[in-house]
Parts: structure tokens; C-alpha cells; sequence
């Protein structure tokens, strides 16, 4: 099994680096002490955005292991790319886009591997994509549990550019601007791949789709 890519990157830094991210000091600070080489900064900004880095390949990959393997690549890449990073950018952004762009390689080449996402056995014996849940309130749980199924079966029917857009723009809010940049996409491709992303869920689910068609 991977080990967590953050063993060994979350050690306490130097007192007065901790006690300035600690009070909100703006991340720039940190970037540039980074890219000069301070182990100690990088490890700081691993720590501050590994959780969310993890959230966004676990959404896109469905899958645990996967998800562990594209935050660890998207550090990498982020670190080996430091001195690319523009400091006027957010710094979560640009590595919210390093991991979007790991995680769509990860679902291309599994795709030409002719392998699928941890697979789950659903009520009524069909196999489908096992995906994270989105936690539905108690009022929902009833239908929660059949939503579910067609929605693993759903994603399961999508591309990986379909599932990718899909992805980054209804569960993680990026604009068709974003996802363009993430992907190497122009905009077009890129909304035609969130469109017919929801077209083959709204399919799925029926009279239980929520999900609007405008990106």
C-alpha cells in the first residue's frame, strides 16, 4: 500500500515561520523562502494544503490509494515547479490546478490500462464505481442510498475528461476558465465536457437529478 505522502513533511518548522502562517501572514512568504531552498517552509505549505489537495484527487479518482498517489505526485511537481509560480497567484489555486492535471493523468492511464476504480457490490448485485459520498442530510437517507448507485454508475459511464471537468466544476467550484487551464483544454472543449458529464447523469438519476446543464 502507498504510504501517506505526507509521512515525513509535517514536522514542526522554525518557531517565528509557524507563529507568521499561524497568523495569516500571506503565503508569498513562505513560496519564496521555499523556493530558496528552506525545507522547513515547503513542509508548512504541505501541511496547509495537503487535506485539500487530498479532497479534490479522492473527488476525481474515487478511490483512496489513487487519491494518496496524486497528492503525493502534485507536491512533487509543485516543489520541482516553485520558480514557475507567479506570486500575484493564489498559491492553493495553482496547486488546486497541479493536482486536477495529476489526478486527469492518473484516470487517462487508467483508462488505457483497461482497469476501473475499487469496485462495490450494489443492492441489487451490480458493480459499480465506488466514488466519496456527499454525506446527505437525514432527510435524505431514504433515497441517499439508491442516488448513490446511479450516480457510481453514472461516473462509472464517463470519460476521464468528462469525469475531470465534471469534478472540478460541480464539486469543487472551479470556473470553465479554471478547468481549462487545469486540463490544457480550451474553454470549448472544456465545457462540452462538463455538459455532457451532467447530461449522462441527469440520465442516470431520473426524477432524483439536481444537477443544473449551464457550466
Amino acid at each position: 500500500m502507498t504510504s501517506d505522502p505526507r509521512d515525513g513533511l509535517t514536522e514542526p518548522a522554525g518557531e517565528r515561520l509557524t507563529e507568521q502562517m499561524a497568523g495569516g501572514e500571506d503565503e508569498a512568504q513562505a513560496v519564496a523562502r521555499a523556493r530558496d531552498g528552506d525545507g522547513d517552509a515547503f513542509r508548512l505549505l504541505v501541511e496547509r494544503h495537503s487535506r485539500s489537495v487530498f479532497r479534490l484527487a479522492f473527488r476525481m479518482t474515487g478511490n483512496e490509494h489513487d487519491a494518496e498517489d496524486v497528492v503525493q505526485e502534485t507536491f512533487l511537481r509543485a516543489y520541482r515547479k516553485l520558480d514557475a509560480f507567479e506570486e500575484r497567484a493564489q498559491f492553493g489555486s495553482w496547486l488546486h490546478r497541479i493536482a486536477a492535471n495529476c489526478a486527469y493523468d492518473l484516470l487517462r492511464a487508467r483508462v488505457r490500462r483497461d482497469e476501473r476504480v475499487e469496485v462495490s457490490e450494489g443492492p441489487d448485485g451490480d458493480r459499480t464505481l465506488a466514488v466519496a459520498s456527499t454525506e446527505p442530510g437525514p432527510d435524505r437517507l431514504l433515497a441517499g442510498r439508491e442516488v448513490q448507485r446511479r450516480l457510481k454508475g453514472a461516473l462509472g459511464r464517463m470519460s476521464a475528461l468528462e469525469r475531470s471537468a465534471f469534478t472540478l466544476r460541480h464539486l469543487e467550484g472551479m470556473s470553465i476558465a479554471e478547468i481549462s487551464h487545469a486540463l490544457d483544454l480550451d474553454a470549448s472543449a472544456a465545457k462540452q465536457s462538463v455538459f455532457r458529464a451532467v447530461r449522462k447523469l441527469r440520465l442516470a438519476l431520473g426524477d432524483a437529478a439536481s444537477w443544473g446543464v449551464t457550466p
